[in-house]
């Protein structure tokens, strides 16, 4: 195994990954993510983070990649990306006062062998009732237009966050816990 690979252009990945003292670099998996609502959410965020993984591994030949993607799931429905403040705005009078899931998909892949390993993880989350005031103060922060939920946990948009069950890191995007388990498997 050669270079460990970032496949994520996420600041807030980037940042997690340093925050546990890896070394490595960043390679952007241009993949475009299509929500597909007929499989089920955990298999889909795996699905993605293969598919990043993949994309990557095509032109990184000797490295450990580590890709993730991370979804939203309310009532049932997946969430991704507000696409403009509107739909922010709609999607956090969705999450208001109510729980949802945080699922986020891994893959770490070894690019020299082909041996890959893919889990998910699962954080619910409790959002406190936010007012129209707050809302639209914290959408002309500009922070959760480029957030599946439309908000970051480990930003502004914590205020909102009334209490989670399961791993903090998985809502910011990618779960330390898991990954660093999985990660001994290849000698990281």
């Amino acid at each position: 195994m050669g270079t460990i690979i970032l496949a994520s252009a996420s600041p807030r990945r980037k940042k997690l990954l340093e925050q546990i003292g890896l070394t490595f670099k960043v390679v952007k998996s241009n993949i475009k993510e299509a929500l597909d609502v007929h499989i089920e959410p955990h298999t889909l965020a795996e699905k993605l983070s293969q598919l990043k993984a993949n994309v990557v591994a095509k032109t990184e030949k000797n490295a450990l990649i580590i890709a993730a993607d991370t979804l939203i799931v309310f009532e049932d429905e997946i969430l991704g990306k507000p696409k403009n403040a509107i739909d922010a705005r709609k999607i956090l009078k969705m999450l208001s006062g109510n729980i949802h899931i945080v699922i986020t998909g891994f893959t770490i892949l070894d690019s020299s062998t082909g041996i890959l390993i893919t889990k998910s993880v699962e954080t619910k989350v409790f959002m406190k009732e936010m007012t129209d005031e707050e809302i639209h103060r914290y959408i002309a922060t500009g922070e959760p237009l480029d957030k599946a939920g439309a908000y970051g946990i480990q930003g502004k948009g914590a205020i909102f966050v009334e209490k989670i069950e399961g791993d903090y890191s998985n809502v910011v995007g990618l779960p330390l816990f898991e990954l660093t388990k999985e990660l001994k498997k290849f000698n990281v």
